[in-house]
């Protein structure tokens, strides 16, 4: 139930922060940059960290604690995933019958 649980928010942060990282403009994109342009900004050239960043430093954080979570999950796991696997006998497996003396 947890396992599925996690498996569902992982997958939901990851969508989100696929979109999040896509809405963000990239560094020097502006037409300035293109030619040698200077920004006289207050923050510097990169400016103030916006929202969409914020929301990325959220939601990476989150990924990655989920995925640490379910990788601990998977490894308090006792069984094997092959235990209920019936695997069939071919004639190399069969045991030779024994010589008599």
């Amino acid at each position: 139930m947890i396992r599925t649980l996690l498996i569902v928010v992982h997958i939901c942060l990851c969508i989100v922060l696929v979109i999040v990282v896509l809405l963000q403009k990239g560094k020097g994109a502006d037409i300035g940059a293109v030619f040698g342009g200077t920004s006289q900004t207050l923050f510097g050239s990169t400016g103030a960290s916006s929202f969409l960043q914020k929301v990325t430093a959220v939601v990476a954080a989150a990924f990655i604690l989920t995925s640490l979570a379910l990788s601990v999950l998977s490894y308090s796991k006792k069984t094997s995933i092959m235990e209920n696997v019936k695997v069939p006998v071919t004639q190399t497996q069969q045991k030779a019958p024994k010589k008599s003396k």
